[in-house]
């Protein structure tokens, strides 16, 4: 199994007797599972069961799923109430005059409550309606497949991005490693030299310069560091590899890089450590960046 991004596009088309519908369906990045449908008035029947079908299919992201009638077709059972029309048109002319923005759209009058309503001359039998409804979910079913597959699509190559940011952080984290063994002979020499400059004259016992640089070293050991960077390198991969829904604990493991990395340039008293250890915190914040695409 390969990961899942949250972003994708889909649609399906589907027809019951005389009527003809599409389905449109978009998919962005979101903390959890959020689905708005928008349907034209009259099919609100429908709106747990589509939502039971993506929960089925999908964990996280903004899901936008919006059902389109074609124009013969989708005033079946329905017609306008014409004192609500010219009430609602009276209203968008007032507020366009004393506000001077644009004129409503018909397509945002019609949608008021009220302005559409059911036509009792062309009112659809139960059984009629259960079945229309049967083939919407039918055809959105087919839409929310569509869009998985997308995800997947995508998720595949956010997948390839991923990994090739883990191999730059545990290449970084191994030269961090080799520059941070030199870090003792180096704060020696540099203590050794200030220690010179601040008491010349003055001889300083090579066992107190030893305790002193020990000292320092100490301090600026990074090896805990390091262990754990590799240790999430290794977690990463796995997690990647699981075929499960991880986003969120990417996100939360980009937060453990980088606090390492911010660790490690503290203690660094090497030039050629720290920008290692800023190289680590670029790569991390770009890891960050692509794993709050995964679902």
């Amino acid at each position: 199994m390969t990961v899942v991004s949250m972003t994708g596009f889909a649609e399906a088309h589907g027809a019951h007797e005389a009527a003809r519908w599409r389905w449109e369906v978009k998919s962005v990045n979101g903390r959890g599972l959020e689905l708005r449908l928008r349907m034209p008035p009259g099919f609100d029947g429908i709106e747990i069961a589509a939502r039971t079908l993506a929960a089925e299919r999908f964990k996280r992201g903004n899901i936008q799923a919006t059902l389109t009638m074609e124009p013969r077709e989708e005033t079946r059972g329905l017609k306008v109430d014409p004192v609500a029309l010219n009430a609602a048109v009276r209203l968008a002319k007032q507020i366009a005059d004393e506000t001077g923005l644009a004129p409503a759209r018909a397509d945002g009058i019609l949608s008021l409550k009220g302005v559409i309503v059911q036509d009792e001359a062309a009112v659809m039998t139960p059984e009629e309606r259960a079945a229309r409804d049967a083939a919407m979910l039918k055809s959105v079913a087919m839409a929310f497949d569509s869009l998985r597959r997308a995800r997947r699509t995508e998720g595949a190559k956010l997948a390839a991005v991923l990994n090739s940011q883990i191999d730059e952080i545990e290449t970084l984290t191994q030269e961090a490693s080799r520059l941070s063994a030199a870090q003792p002979a180096a704060l020696r020499d540099k203590l050794a030299a200030q220690v010179k400059e601040l008491m010349a004259g003055t001889q300083l016992s090579e066992e107190r310069l030893t305790q002193e640089v020990a000292l320092l070293a100490t301090r600026a050991d990074i090896r805990e560091e390091l262990d754990r960077l590799d240790a999430h390198v290794h977690e990463a991969r796995v997690l990647l590899s699981s075929g499960e829904a991880v986003g969120r604990k990417l996100d939360f493991l980009a937060q453990e890089f980088n606090r390492e990395a911010n660790t490690l340039c503290s203690k660094s008293s090497d030039i050629a450590l720290t920008r290692t250890g800023l190289a680590l915190k670029h790569v991390i914040d770009q890891f960050r960046e692509q794993a709050q695409n995964v679902e």
